[in-house]
């Protein structure tokens, strides 16, 4: 397919996506199914289109003064490409498949706006009801760290010290670009993508068979690190998921200890036997449901709640989440937290650490929900999170926002937007 068919499919897809409101990744597999004439390089090419278009919907939504699914395609050209209006229909003319060329309309709306400062609001590009909460974390910046919670995002891998080292694995992986961490000590990152390129399967490889590295980001792998883990503490992951940061501690501790590996809905745990087979992983056992727990209350030397929130963190990577985010949906989450955190805490022994995650940039799911817990439970007071930032790492005091927390974000840190608190049990 040339480039006109591509965006013609691309606007298909945006088209499905606001109607039936469904997520980008079942529209663009259903519509992969019933035009098997595309090959991968094709179906790439229009899933970048359709991802930048949501990223970027409503940058372009301002550039075209709309936001049909013609003008958000268009747009991810313009805003995330590097194309002009004029490179446009200069690739498109000619091209059957192609959707019709830029208007003179269009090209002088383009033109003039083109010239123009863009708003805060488009420049963000997120819901208006998401703007105060933005502002309210982010303060004069909430723009700049909006338009990067809309730029492409990177690779990055974690790699695994119980089966290797990092330089090793640089290495092997010349050829993608990869390249150190700035942060993460035993990160590697992978750059993003430009035009209708892919990133490369790391996944086929024989390094990942083995278990040497997980695709995990830098800002998670941060959070784990500021835990403080040592071999042979006792831990609970009490929210673990399919077991990435249950993966990244048993590293941490060299497989001494004991990590219970625990989730309220078990089926969301079915990845991670693979998963600790694949990693060398010895010191995790999986705790499904609430009654193994029991024995555990009081003895835990460190319990982790990487609590479920809006993902508001992750919108360079699933940005068609954000369009039909909901403040219905935030309270929703904001109550789960509030009963989890309630619960986590009665694991945790005297002295004893409760670590706080979440892959949001709202305060309302961060900063404030710890006050109200700390409102109710007077036993338990934050450490010193700037000490404990400058203890791992030096040198990168200004890559962070300090304050009842640690919180992560693509302009700040380069890494998705993630929250990390630490409590102390008195």
């Amino acid at each position: 397919m040339r480039m006109g068919g591509r965006l013609a499919a691309a606007m298909e897809v945006l088209a499905d996506i606001e109607t039936r409101q469904r997520p980008a990744a079942e529209a663009l597999r259903d519509w992969g199914r019933t035009h098997r004439f595309a090959g991968g390089s094709d179906r790439a090419a229009i899933g970048n289109i359709v991802y930048d278009a949501l990223r970027h919907k409503r940058s372009s939504g301002w550039l075209f003064a709309s936001d049909t699914p013609r003008a958000l395609a268009f747009g991810a050209l313009l805003l995330e490409w590097g194309k002009t209006p004029e490179t446009i229909n200069a690739l498109l003319d000619g091209d059957k498949f192609a959707p019709p060329l830029l208007s003179e309309s269009e090209l002088q709306t383009l033109h003039e706006r083109l010239a123009a400062n863009m708003p805060n609001e488009a420049r963000a590009n997120c819901p208006d009801w998401c703007i105060p909460l933005l502002q309210s974390s982010y303060g004069k910046d909430w723009a700049e760290e909006g338009a990067a919670l809309a730029s492409r995002p990177p690779l990055d891998l974690r790699t695994n010290l119980l089966k290797g080292k990092r330089d090793t694995l640089l290495t092997e992986l010349l050829a993608t670009q990869a390249a150190k961490t700035e942060i993460a000590p035993h990160g590697i990152r992978i750059p993003p993508i430009e035009g209708s390129g892919r990133h490369p399967n790391v996944q086929t490889g024989k390094a990942f068979a083995t278990g040497r590295f997980e695709v995990q980001d830098e800002g998670s792998q941060i959070v784990a690190e500021l835990t403080v883990v040592r071999p042979g503490m006792q831990v609970l992951d009490y929210c673990a998921g399919a077991g990435g940061k249950s993966l990244t501690l048993s590293a941490m501790m060299d497989n001494q200890g004991q990590i219970f590996a625990h989730d309220a809905l078990p089926a969301r745990l079915a990845p991670i036997a693979e998963r600790i087979k694949r990693a060398g992983s010895r010191n995790i056992q999986i705790a499904a449901g609430a009654s193994g727990l029991g024995p555990l209350e009081n003895r835990m030397d460190l319990v982790l709640v990487d609590a479920p929130c809006t993902g508001s963190g992750t919108w360079r990577r699933r940005p068609d989440t954000k369009w039909r985010l909901t403040r219905q949906q935030l309270d929703a989450r904001l109550a789960d937290q509030a009963g989890i955190l309630d619960i986590a805490a009665n694991y945790v022994k005297s002295g004893g650490l409760l670590a706080y995650v979440t892959c949001s940039i709202f305060p309302d799911e961060n900063e404030n929900q710890i006050k109200a817990f700390l409102a109710r439970t007077p036993d338990f007071h934050p450490e010193d999170h700037a000490a404990l930032w400058s203890q791992h790492f030096p040198g990168h005091e200004n890559r962070v926002r300090i304050g009842t927390g640690i919180s992560l974000s693509p302009a700040r840190s380069g890494t998705d937007g993630f929250y990390f608190c630490a409590l102390r049990r008195n």
